[in-house]
């Protein structure tokens, strides 16, 4: 062969120099470039209720189809998560562990395994917290979350902020904390709405928990009868009741629905709700 089809061959075979020119993949954040520039306080995230809960797992009476590393898989960027102790150690449970259970490490483990894999995401989680914050802060610790959480000092990040700093895990509790300053008090920074509905027209945007100057803004969107049911959660979870909903509380509490939290978020619409209320196309 000639040097002359030689070169060539490289060539084709795709060994000759590599193209330096080529345009970089854009940075994203939760998935979409657009919402990098924006502070935490200008977002919505799509949210699950007992995300521990799931039928995948044999749980009675669940919330959700999938468990905790499908979902984030899927988009879910806030978890509420219930804890307690059962048998002397700390779980994920709801009221009767005996009806559904996961190790708490095991459960934080999943997240940080999916941060550590897609870390230009942030996550939001809020603990119904049956454990101390010692039992609690020590759990994030041992499994590296603590590490990536973030501290408010009252000011709002953008999501490009947080992910470059590694503090892209916003964590709040109901009961306990703080300290440590990253482990917030739910109601300090967060308000949301009523949470116990049995049919759609039950729902309204009325203050439940938290003040009203507080920064993010839960809306519990779920029904029971009293139990959860897919059936529910497909009517309520459609794109016109989601946005009307959200929409509407947003005009009658001045403020952006930052969590928009559902059950069996696999029904109906959640993530289309979502980007349109983020106003990506």
């Amino acid at each position: 062969m000639s040097p002359l089809s030689l070169a060539a061959w490289f060539i084709a075979a795709g060994c000759g120099p590599s193209d330096d020119t080529a345009a970089p993949t854009p940075q994203t954040c939760n998935g979409h470039a657009e919402l990098c520039d924006r502070s935490l306080s200008d977002v919505t995230l799509a949210g699950t209720h007992n995300s521990m809960s799931n039928t995948d797992a044999g749980w009675m009476a669940a919330n959700q189809q999938h468990g905790i590393t499908r979902q984030l898989e899927d988009g879910i960027r806030s978890l509420m998560l219930d804890t307690m102790e059962w048998n002397g150690d700390a779980y994920l449970c709801h009221g009767y562990c005996e009806l559904g259970a996961q190790p708490l490490d095991e459960g934080l483990a999943e997240i940080e395994a999916f941060l550590a894999r897609q870390p230009s995401n942030v996550i939001s989680i809020i603990f119904q917290d049956g454990l101390s914050a010692s039992v609690m802060t020590d759990a994030l610790a041992r499994t590296g979350l603590a590490e990536r959480a973030w501290a408010w000092d009252g000011r709002m990040p953008t999501l490009q902020e947080l992910i470059d700093n590694g503090t892209q895990l916003v964590i709040a509790a109901e009961h306990k904390g703080p300290p440590p300053d990253w482990y917030h008090h739910a109601w300090d920074l967060y308000q949301d709405t009523p949470f116990t509905h049995q049919t759609i027209d039950d729902m309204n945007c009325t203050l439940n928990r938290g003040d009203r100057t507080n920064p993010l803004f839960l809306v519990n969107h779920w029904v029971g009868t009293p139990l959860p049911t897919e059936s529910g959660a497909a009517e309520v979870n459609a794109l016109e009741p989601l946005l009307e909903r959200a929409r509407l509380c947003e005009a009658e509490r001045e403020q952006r629905v930052n969590v928009l939290a559902v059950d069996f978020y696999n029904r109906g619409d959640l993530f289309a709700a979502v980007d349109t209320l983020n106003d990506i196309d």
